[in-house]
């Protein structure tokens, strides 16, 4: 990276790109469980090349990082993911495209592909589906992460965040900018079971919004348009392309899962924004949503030019009255302490449940690194921290179950965990409900895993 580029923090530390892909069997400290065989698989942004413009972490070129367990042993492997965008850039030998700012990618690739395949992955109806904001599911084989190519069954794109559903294996999903850059058109879309598009239909939201994720119940789909807003003039004129506009207030569609997009019905709550909630359920006449909630989002300045938050999310619950007259959301605080990625046991997907986990930040919630990892109980209301050594920063936790029908919360969390002090990374493996404990078993690699977004477990 050159001199300019390298002040950018998105780009240093351990945000900064790896350039090899390696395959390792790793040194275990502790004792890995002999019933937890499967793989943890870690999707983030690592440019391949020194980006053109002003780089945003969001749109570095997809690497996925996959923990191959088995028999108490640790297999690493990882791979970048060869979108079309990758594969262009790869031949030219440098960065062709510019993320956000569409004046700044390199003629020769207007109109191209600039996909990354950076944010999720999810293993589905036999598949391995690598996931980002704009472009179709890019499959992966889930053993040499070889890339396979777009899944052109979702017949376009699809974003980051599907549900599976826990009784009927249908991978319940949505995608937002449909249609043209910066669009209020939203897709809801159901793929069933066996990998079969059984439905996807457009709606118009009341503006463009970054919908990162949304949220499904066993009845219901909830698409929350918060006032994160999208504007192609503002990109054009070299502005923010993605900024807080917080006079739009914030709004939620909910849609009962099998009626047509007609059926919405449109639910206010205060401005604030949320990247990812916990989980969501039905409670008689009611929805409830807990939710990791920014009082305004970090990454992203104000309409106004003004400087992104730097305050944390925190875990609140909001309550929508479907048998009621108002249409306002009720938001009730869960927790104090900062953090994201929050995660749960996913066999109580869209259903009553208690056990939840996200990283988190007590020592300064203005950073975009986490010190922590939190368990809240729901049912009783504790709350229990692990905190890691001064300079290691925990990703996402995952929860994994010991058994197919283990008691909830009967498992192990697994996570990544960046060890500053030796600028290298440990694959860790919790108690789930004793997280307090610290880690059962390390597996620890010889260098780093950059900072990443979301990752999930395929039992073998």
């Amino acid at each position: 990276m050159d001199g300019a580029q390298s002040v950018n923090p998105y780009l240093s530390g351990n945000f900064a790109p790896v350039g090899d892909e390696l395959n390792l069997d790793l040194e275990v400290a502790g004792e890995l469980p002999r019933d937890l065989r499967g793989v943890f698989y870690r999707n983030g942004p690592n440019p391949q090349f020194a980006p053109r413009g002003d780089y945003h972490w969001f749109t570095g070129d997809g690497m996925v990082h996959g923990f191959f367990v088995e028999d108490g042993k640790v297999r690493y492997r990882n791979r970048w993911v060869r979108t079309p965008k990758w594969a262009l850039e790869h031949a030219a030998g440098h960065a062709l495209f510019a993320g956000f700012d569409p004046r700044a990618s390199d003629p020769s690739v207007a109109g191209e592909d600039g996909g990354v395949a950076n944010t999720n992955i999810v293993w589905h109806a036999g598949r391995l589906l690598a996931l980002e904001e704009g472009h179709p599911p890019t499959a992966l084989d889930p053993d040499s992460l070889e890339t396979l190519g777009y899944v052109e069954a979702f017949k376009g794109k699809v974003t980051a965040h599907p549900k599976v559903d826990p009784k009927s294996g249908e991978l319940v999903w949505f995608a937002y900018n449909v249609g043209a850059p910066f669009s209020a058109t939203v897709s809801y879309g159901v793929t069933d079971a066996e990998g079969r598009l059984v439905r996807r239909d457009d709606f118009q939201a009341p503006f463009s919004s970054m919908v990162h994720d949304f949220l499904v119940t066993e009845r219901h789909a909830l698409f929350p348009i918060l006032p994160l807003t999208g504007s192609l003039p503002r990109a054009m004129a070299g502005q923010a392309p993605y900024a807080w506009e917080p006079d739009k207030g914030g709004h939620v569609g909910v849609l009962p899962r099998s009626a047509p997009v007609a059926d919405m019905r449109w639910f206010e709550v205060e401005p604030c924004y949320v990247f990812h909630p916990m989980n969501a359920w039905e409670d008689g006449g009611r929805i409830c949503a807990d939710v990791m909630e920014y009082a305004a989002p970090p990454l992203f300045p104000g309409v106004d030019g003004a400087p992104a938050a730097r305050t944390g999310a925190k875990l609140a619950r909001w309550t929508l009255d479907l048998a009621g007259a108002s249409a306002v959301i009720q938001r009730t605080p869960l927790d104090d302490t900062p953090g994201e990625f929050p995660r749960f046991d996913e066999r109580f997907a869209g259903l009553p449940y208690r056990h939840g986990w996200f990283a988190a930040n007590g020592r300064d919630a203005s950073e975009i690194r986490f010190d922590s990892l939190v368990h809240v109980d729901h049912a009783t209301g504790k709350r229990v921290i692990h905190r890691f050594p001064a300079g290691d920063a925990p990703g996402e936790p995952v929860f994994v179950p010991r058994a197919p029908g283990a008691e909830e919360g009967d498992g192990w969390l697994v996570a990544v965990v960046y060890r500053a002090g030796e600028d290298r990374s440990d694959f860790v493996v919790f108690n789930a409900l004793a997280i307090e404990a610290g880690p059962i078993a390390v597996a620890k690699l010889p260098r780093r895993v950059p900072f990443g977004f979301h990752g999930n477990w395929r039992p073998l």
